[in-house]
């Protein structure tokens, strides 16, 4: 079997062995956390209560750092950086990953680019705390690197998370059928919305 084959299989395991059940639902208070991240390859601590002091926060779950959807997602994030710091709203995405992986994550510039952080939930205690559960290791998978991903995996699930703390969407790959770049998309319309709405 090639690297390649390998990888693939592994990505495969992933969307099979992740399910989402997320139970804290729009208009329900979002689960506050504080946890390890990284932002452009250096370790920072993020608070979700923090943040929501300067605006909505869009958390988004995601399985692995260095996987083909969760590639895209995080490019496709980085992307849209700007448009989401305009309508005055933090990303971060959360992951079961290390917070070496993340270094190397948040600073790939093919990937986050420094532009949000990525925060380290290695034993799924804040995905729990959003009704996501970690699923375990998939044995010998590897990441596009190459590199063994010896962690489990966290559903894809995005909540956006208003400034009162509340929340005001969820975005499930599993249970929506969407594809990594749609949870991008479906969060930004919303906090651009809420911006929108406050205006005069």
């Amino acid at each position: 079997m090639n690297h390649r084959f390998a990888r693939l299989l592994a990505v495969a395991a992933l969307s099979l062995t992740t399910s989402a059940f997320a139970a804290v639902g729009p208009g329900a208070a979002a689960p506050d956390f504080s946890a390890q991240a990284s932002q452009a390859g250096k370790t920072i601590s993020f608070s979700l209560a923090e943040a929501l002091k300067s605006g909505p926060v869009v958390v988004y779950f995601y399985p692995s750092a260095y996987t083909g959807g969760c590639d895209i997602e995080a490019h496709t994030f980085a992307t849209e950086a700007a448009k989401f710091a305009a309508a005055g709203a933090t990303i971060v995405g959360v992951s079961a990953d290390s917070i070496q992986r993340l270094n190397s994550f948040s600073a790939d510039p093919n990937y986050c680019a420094g532009k949000f952080p990525v925060a380290s939930d290695p034993d799924g205690k804040i995905a729990a705390s959003y009704d996501l559960e970690l699923s375990a290791a998939v044995a010998n998978a590897k990441d596009v690197r190459g590199d063994v991903i010896d962690h489990g995996f966290i559903p894809r699930t995005t909540f956006v998370i208003g400034r009162d703390g509340k929340v005001a969407a969820v975005f499930s790959s599993e249970l929506d059928h969407l594809h990594p770049q749609d949870h991008v998309s479906k969060s930004l319309t919303i906090v651009q919305q809420m911006k929108n709405a406050k205006a005069p």
